[in-house]
C-alpha cells in the first residue's frame, strides 16, 4: 500500500501546485515519460531507493553490453538502499547495503487518459488494453523476479467512468489468464481542463507465472 500512497501523494501536491498557479493545463495534459519524474521523486520522497529503466534479470544473463534486453519503468529497493549489479558482487565495488535483483521491487508504469489537449482520445481502450497486458506478461515470465507489480494511472471524466474501467480491464486480464491479484487503488478528484476531473492510480500485483 506504500507504494500507491506515495504515488498518490505526490499527484495530489502536484495537482494542488497547478491549481494554485492557475495552470492552462493540468497533471492530465502530460505524457506518460513526463509523469515518471513525478512518480519517481514520490517515491524516494516516501523513503524508497528508485532504480528507473532497468533490465530485466533474464536479460543480464549472458550478455555485458547493458544497452541491450528489456528494460522495466522502476525497480524499487527499500530504505533507499542501492540496487544490486551482479556484475559487481563480490569485488572491490560491491555494496554490503544492495538488494538483490531477486529481492527488489520490479514495477512497470502506464498512463492513459481519456481526453487530451487534442479532445478525446479515440485510442483510450486500446492503449489500456494492449500494451499494459504486455507489461503484465514480462513481469510475470522472468523466472528472477518474485516480486512485481503494475501501476495504473488512469485519468477519466469521472470515479464511476475509472472504477468501471478498471474492473472492465482487471475481468478482461483475468479472462485471459494474466497472473494479477486485486488493486490498490487510490482515487484522486483534480481541476477539469481538458475533460479528465478524476485521477485513479491503481497497483496490480503481478505473480509469476
Amino acid at each position: 500500500m506504500e507504494i500507491v500512497e506515495a504515488v498518490a501523494g505526490g499527484f495530489e501536491r502536484a495537482a494542488r501546485a497547478h491549481d494554485m498557479e492557475q495552470s492552462v493545463y493540468g497533471l492530465d495534459a502530460l505524457d506518460e515519460l513526463r509523469l515518471h519524474p513525478l512518480i519517481v521523486a514520490a517515491l524516494r520522497d516516501a523513503g524508497f531507493g528508485v532504480w528507473p529503466e532497468q533490465r530485466y534479470p533474464s536479460d543480464r544473463m549472458g550478455r555485458r553490453s547493458k544497452s541491450l534486453g528489456k528494460r522495466c519503468d522502476l525497480v524499487l529497493t527499500p530504505d533507499g538502499r542501492p540496487l544490486l549489479e551482479p556484475e559487481a558482487e563480490r569485488t572491490l565495488f560491491g555494496d554490503d547495503q544492495a538488494v538483490p535483483l531477486e529481492a527488489a521491487y520490479w514495477l512497470e508504469v502506464k498512463t492513459v487518459a481519456q481526453f487530451t489537449i487534442d479532445g478525446p482520445f479515440a485510442r483510450y481502450s486500446a492503449e489500456l488494453l494492449s500494451p499494459v497486458s504486455q507489461d503484465i506478461r514480462k513481469l510475470s515470465g522472468d523466472r528472477l523476479i518474485f516480486h512485481a507489480g503494475l501501476l495504473l494511472v488512469l485519468f477519466t471524466a469521472d470515479r464511476s467512468t475509472a472504477e468501471h474501467d478498471l474492473g472492465a480491464w482487471e475481468s478482461r486480464c483475468l479472462d485471459r489468464g494474466y497472473p494479477v491479484a486485486p488493486p490498490l487503488v487510490r482515487h484522486i478528484p483534480i481541476a477539469d481542463r481538458l475533460g479528465n476531473a478524476h485521477l485513479a492510480v491503481a497497483l496490480y500485483p503481478v505473480r509469476r507465472l
